[in-house]
């Protein structure tokens, strides 16, 4: 259900003009926007039909007529005031309801796009750029349907009832109300294109500056270790300028519309009004008094709701624009296609790359080259060699973040490229050299994403990753808070959480990404026995710069260049002196009478 949603909004929100896009996210619940409409209809009579009552009362007091009338007429209109506060609830309520919930749809579809987007996408694009548009953009786009909804509305009423009275009273001066609409036009597209430009060039400086003030946050500990404060701090500050000069010119550009709207819309206020006079006072038109004030009122209201359309061209245009940005992500082609294809309801293990390359986009050579293994279910395998050999890369491959540019890799005897990812990996668990945790319990971080983990079955995968005695040595036990990313554990403790998080999945398939690199020794032992644990029985890719953690894997490949250059057991590459043999010798400090490979 929640999924279907999300792709109807995805599909809305991929219109290429926003205006559509937007109206057509309203249109979603027409119930609530019927009865948000009628409801503000029903709430600004008072507005048009109050300077009926005052034409009638300046007249009635202009002719010496009867008391009892103005009485009926003031009966009249303190109704009509008074039915506008439960009236103006039901529009809040009805109109808000609508924007709150369009919001809440644009927010969960991002989320959506973006667990569907290529981690080749996330590679590129930083995390700071895609929280504004999830946060900041979406918030735009209901501060515009907030400001500029009410008084479109309201002058959509106005200029409705403003037409309506005066064809009845002074139908002559129909064409005089001619003159305000097309000039409000010109202005609006005089402006609105430069306004569109100098937003799209604010929000870009301030997706930038987001960008830039992220990379400062993650940097700060290497910043703090070499002296570089400074630098960070004058790097921040050029694109803060670069925010602060964009933010400029859309505000003196936004008080150029302010100015010429209110200006224009007066002098033609003005004119009506003198209009009006000297028509009543020549005899040209048979004007009374109370139709002077009738008629300078209806045009002083329909110039005051055009001047402050036009006033709001500014907000309009600036969630327009993040309308368009938020379409950028949902139009955004680089998707893992999982639609379609076929659901993985049980892994055994088996994987078999046959003559597997990549090549990422814009590189002059492939991450990995022709590549053939066959891993057999329950077998270890780790992938050793130099920095950019491709050893990542081959993790990245099995996990479908990245596909082959050519060959294939099959699962069970069935193409990857056939199966829905999403549904293979629940049987795969990856324990990375950096755990992520997220602000939470402990307990919750362990048990991410299974509703019906048992506290039995969570004890047990924290006994087997070596986690207990930590756990329960913390002020509340498994229910202390880890702090954002962690941050209230040693690298340690985050790590055995991370393999207490891979023990409660019970996986099939097991990914170490340099799972120990970053402990120290005490902790890297402990660390080590909860492996030893996890990887029992499962099949398990390990890569690992430390050729001691990989002794006893089953089968040690050797990457260079992407190629496999050799592979076997720890002895047999040690008694074949090639590139492995070369390598261990290098880490133990080993001389060697000579190298080959």
């Amino acid at each position: 259900m929640h999924q279907k949603a999300f792709t109807g909004t995805i599909r809305i929100a991929q219109e290429p003009r926003p205006v559509r896009s937007v109206l057509r996210l309203l249109a979603r619940r027409p119930g609530r926007m019927t009865l948000a409409v009628l409801a503000f209809a029903v709430k600004e009579i008072p507005l048009w039909f109050l300077p009926v009552v005052t034409a009638e009362i300046i007249d009635i007091v202009a002719t010496g007529g009867d008391p009892t009338t103005v009485l009926i007429w003031f009966a009249v209109a303190a109704v009509l005031l008074l039915q506008n506060y439960p009236m103006h609830l039901v529009y809040t309520r009805s109109f808000m309801t609508v924007v709150r919930d369009t919001g809440a749809d644009l927010r969960n579809a991002l989320a959506a796009r973006l667990q569907s987007l290529s981690i080749g996408y996330h590679t590129r694009v930083s995390s700071s750029i895609v929280q504004t548009k999830v946060v900041r953009d979406v918030e735009n786009v209901e501060l515009m349907l907030q400001q500029v909804t009410h008084p479109l509305l309201s002058s959509a009423m106005v200029l409705g009832g403003a037409i309506a009275m005066t064809a009845i009273a002074v139908p002559e001066f129909l064409p005089v109300y001619a003159l305000a609409v097309p000039i409000a036009l010109g202005l609006r597209w005089a402006l609105s294109r430069r306004s569109r430009m100098r937003n799209e060039v604010f929000r870009r400086e301030v997706e930038g500056f987001a960008a830039r003030v992220g990379e400062m946050a993650s940097l700060i500990p290497v910043t703090r270790a070499h002296g570089l404060e400074q630098t960070a701090v004058s790097r921040v500050a050029t694109g803060a300028d670069g925010v602060r000069r964009a933010g400029l010119h859309l505000d003196m550009l936004n008080g150029h519309v302010a100015s010429i709207s209110w200006v224009a819309m007066q002098l033609l206020g003005l004119g009506c009004l003198v209009l009006a006079a000297i028509f009543s006072l020549t005899g040209i038109l048979p004007i009374t008094p109370g139709e002077v004030v009738l008629l300078s009122t209806y045009f002083a209201l329909l110039t005051q709701g055009l001047t402050q359309l036009l006033m709001l061209i500014p907000v309009g245009a600036r969630g327009l624009e993040s309308m368009r940005s938020i379409s950028e992500v949902l139009q955004e082609p680089d998707l893992e296609q999982n639609e379609g294809k076929a659901e993985v309801a049980r892994v055994i293990g088996h994987l078999e790359l046959e003559h597997v390359s990549h090549r990422y986009a814009d590189a002059e050579r492939d991450a990995v080259r022709d590549v053939t293994l066959d891993i057999t279910p329950g077998e270890t395998v780790a992938f050793v060699g130099s920095s950019g050999s491709g050893k990542s890369t081959m993790l990245n491959l099995v996990l479908g973040f990245v596909r082959p540019t050519s060959g294939r890799i099959l699962l069970d005897g069935v193409d990857m490229q056939e199966l829905d990812l999403r549904s293979a990996r629940r049987y795969v668990s990856v324990v990375p050299q950096e755990s992520v945790l997220f602000e939470g319990t402990i307990r919750e971080n362990i048990a991410y994403g299974l509703d019906h983990a048992d506290d039995e079955e969570l004890r047990r995968a924290l006994r087997d990753a070596n986690a207990a005695e930590f756990v329960d040595a913390q002020g509340d036990g498994w229910d202390t808070v880890v702090g954002e990313r962690g941050a209230r554990l040693s690298g340690g403790q985050r790590q055995r959480l991370a393999i207490a998080r891979a023990l409660v999945r019970d996986p099939r398939i097991l990914l170490l990404d340099e799972a120990t690199s970053a402990l120290d020794p005490e902790s890297e032992e402990l660390v080590k026995q909860a492996l030893d644990r996890l990887m029992r029985g499962r099949t398990t890719l390990v890569v690992a710069h430390r050729l001691s953690t990989i002794r006893r894997a089953d089968r040690i490949v050797v990457l260079e260049h992407g190629s496999i250059v050799e592979q076997g057991s720890h002895e047999d590459l040690i008694e074949r002196g090639g590139r492995y043999a070369h390598l261990h010798a290098t880490q133990a400090g080993v001389a060697r009478p000579s190298e080959t490979g």
